[in-house]
């Protein structure tokens, strides 16, 4: 990617439902130059897709919580991730290095049903061992942004 296609990315991620003749003015290209770039990317997989940013507890979903999973054994890592994709509740899973094999970023619409999906839907997956769950109090800051460098002579904001 070069300075012109990190910025592109940059404003999409800002917002991707910006215009892209707006774009274009900001980088300094025309419209079509930028569309073909997008569609490079998207290409390429470095756009993977667009989604709407929902804000959970005015759609009733008021629980955020970190689950920390240990596995026994690898031999159950292939058959956790498969169960993992098909939980809608889980909107992140990380194989991680440290005290847990993988680490979970779960929104469920309360504690009971928080309770539901670790006891029933979790800790019940073949090789789960343990799990310890952070429920957060406060939600400061969450983005799916992720940060480029950009050049300095591009201004994209």
């Amino acid at each position: 990617m070069d300075p012109v296609d990190r910025a592109i990315v940059a404003a999409l991620q800002h917002d991707g439902r910006r215009p892209q003749q707006q774009i274009a003015d900001e980088v300094g290209l025309s419209q079509p130059a930028v569309a073909e770039r997008i569609r490079k990317l998207e290409r390429a997989g470095i756009i993977k897709g667009y989604a709407a940013l929902i804000d959970g507890p005015r759609v009733g979903v008021d629980v955020t919580a970190f689950v920390g999973i240990v596995i026994e054994h690898p031999r159950h890592f292939d058959a956790f991730a498969r169960h993992i994709r098909d939980l809608p509740e889980v909107l992140e899973c990380h194989r991680v290095a440290g005290e847990f094999t993988y680490l979970l970023k779960v929104k469920t619409a309360n504690t009971r049903t928080l309770d539901t999906l670790l006891t029933k839907r979790l800790r019940t997956l073949p090789g789960v061992t343990r799990s310890f769950t952070t429920m957060t109090l406060l939600s400061v800051k969450e983005s799916a942004a992720v940060p480029l460098e950009t050049s300095p002579e591009i201004d994209h904001e």
